[in-house]
């Protein structure tokens, strides 16, 4: 293995690294959002993704959750994403933007399954389909991707770690990849 290959994969086409961004977050429909609480700092929870819109994603949320008092007072967030089979994983920071219930596209994410986070109040209104007033849109729109790609399978991902760790060398399982806000820029006339 090169030194090179330790440090950001700058030889694959962007074009190239930016599908291989929206393959990979399309594999993985649960992350991890955080957000920024003040005094406490980093905050997480666990999330469905609604819907991947290029470089960005949606997530259906209960609008009475700490999450939106976070956002009130920094709009800044990070998703994360790890397949702990393959060892992938994503990390995106990017803006945080809410949205009311009004807005059309809960409809189109909307799911049944989505209904058993909110529940049924009983009260004709708090029903947890798209009508519910607690529904709304977290959109993420990101500035900054890093990612890893494993390359490898099982075999040879053990293969890599085994030898790595007998001879004091760095495991080759994948490559290491950033995407800039100028090619995230690039990704949202992709989707």
């Amino acid at each position: 293995m090169t030194a090179s290959r330790l440090f950001y994969d700058n030889e694959t086409d962007k074009v190239k690294q930016i599908q291989d961004f929206f393959s990979l977050a399309d594999d993985k429909k649960i992350g991890i959002l955080n957000t920024y609480r003040n005094g406490v700092g980093p905050v997480g929870r666990s999330m469905a993704t609604a819907r991947r819109d290029g470089p960005d994603f949606l997530f259906l949320a209960n609008k009475h959750s700490r999450k939106f008092s976070d956002l009130e007072s920094n709009k800044e967030v990070q998703i994360t994403f790890q397949d702990n089979k393959t060892q992938d994983w994503i990390s995106i920071s990017g803006t945080a933007t809410t949205v009311d219930n009004s807005d059309p596209r809960i409809k189109e994410v909307w799911s049944r399954g989505a209904a058993a986070w909110f529940g049924d109040l009983g009260d004709g209104k708090h029903d947890g389909s798209p009508d519910d007033p607690r529904m709304t849109l977290i959109e993420v729109k990101s500035k900054y991707v890093s990612y890893y790609k494993t390359e490898v399978g099982l075999l040879g991902y053990a293969k890599e770690v085994a030898g790595a760790a007998i001879t004091g060398g760095v495991a080759n399982t994948g490559v290491l990849r950033e995407l800039s806000e100028q090619d995230l820029e690039k990704a949202r006339s992709m989707k």
